[in-house]
């Protein structure tokens, strides 16, 4: 088996040039066709939130759901928005354990979050770069009909909600008559966080599978590059000249106040 790219830079300039070098030869355009995901410890896999809380994920998904709709306020989504798709997307958005992996159409996004604490500072971080364009090749032939048809490269709540399903129970059926598989789609706008971070999710059809040991038997859809700890505190400072910060990527008083709160930390009195 091959395995995937590896690549860690050793300076800003090598990591800029790394991550934006991809570039759409048909339209002569440097359009990516990764998304991308920042953590702050490279040992980290891709689990989804719902796999971390140490119960098997189709035990609990469906009743976590349930109660998350339940106790959500009446008018949370309105009709135009009130499917399956979109209330994981609030729940994963608000903390709530789901199947969902958060990516980010922007490089700098995701280096955002790698750096976000800095008392994470004292180990290499990395960013995960799945090809969702060329994964679409992977899909079962009820989503590849579609969206190739469509000449779309990921899927809205809407298409899932028609092709997949309304409910948790249409879904563990049409996971049960198709190979497990990686699966993207793009979230509504409900809110400014979502679209300020340029987001993106996937999930698998299987709930319980892991999804990097899935991609490891696909590797040419996977990259991952290393953060060196040293490079860090550039990264951060120069993320922030970009004006990718707390403020924008959580806009309000919530976001104004990590920002202020980093920005006025003494880095040599962090561990």
């Amino acid at each position: 088996m091959t395995d995937f790219e590896l690549f860690e830079p050793k300076n800003w300039i090598e990591l800029q040039e790394f991550l934006f070098n991809e570039k759409d030869h048909k339209i002569d355009r440097f359009r990516s066709p990764y998304a991308y995901r920042g953590v702050y410890d490279a040992e980290f896999g891709l689990e989804p939130s719902l796999q971390r809380m140490g119960r098997k994920p189709s035990k609990v998904e469906g009743t976590m759901i349930r109660n998350f709709k339940k106790y959500s306020p009446i008018n949370t989504l309105t009709d135009d928005y009130n499917n399956l798709w979109n209330w994981m997307t609030l729940g994963q958005h608000h903390g709530l354990p789901t199947r969902l992996i958060d990516w980010t159409h922007s490089p700098n996004v995701a280096l955002h979050f790698l750096t976000e604490d800095m008392d994470t500072y004292d180990v290499d971080g990395a960013i995960w770069m799945v090809n969702y364009v060329a994964l679409r090749d992977q899909l079962p032939e009820e989503l590849k009909t579609p969206i190739f048809n469509k000449d779309i490269f990921y899927f809205s709540s809407t298409e899932l909600q028609q092709t997949i399903g309304n409910s948790l129970e249409q879904l563990y059926d049409f996971s049960s008559r198709n190979a497990n598989t990686m699966i993207f789609f793009e979230p509504p706008s409900l809110d400014d966080r979502i679209i300020n971070q340029f987001a993106l999710f996937s999930f698998m059809l299987d709930p319980d599978s892991n999804p990097l040991e899935w991609l490891k038997k696909h590797p040419k859809y996977l990259k991952k590059v290393i953060i060196p700890s040293g490079l860090k505190w550039e990264i951060r400072d120069k993320l922030d000249q970009a004006n990718i910060t707390e403020r924008i990527i959580y806009p309000g008083l919530e976001g104004i106040s990590k920002w202020l709160k980093r920005w006025y930390s003494d880095k040599n009195k962090l561990k």
